[in-house]
């Protein structure tokens, strides 16, 4: 329990911080799905535009330090290699 208006004031921050990190998360997440599902189905033009939006995506959730750079570099990377495959295929 916070006992000074300091404290009370970190905790509605921690709050605010919270909400505003679990949607943009949720929504990183969500576009990562949807730009694999459109690889694994094939269909080009939207695995394109897909993948796309899943990689500014990551490079914006890292710039903000919601997830750790190396792992939207690696997200990125297998993103970009699944592409490259099925465009191949």
């Amino acid at each position: 329990m916070a006992n000074h208006p300091s404290a009370e004031k970190r905790n509605r921050q921690r709050i605010t911080r919270t909400d505003r990190n679990r949607a943009a998360k949720s929504a990183l997440r969500g576009a990562v799905k949807k730009a694999r599902t459109a690889i694994a189905a094939g269909d080009a033009d939207k695995a394109k535009s897909g993948s796309a939006a899943a990689e500014k995506a990551l490079a914006k959730a890292a710039s903000k330090g919601l997830i750790h750079p190396r792992t939207a570099s690696r997200q990125t990377s297998r993103i970009a290699k699944a592409l490259a495959k099925s465009a191949k295929a």
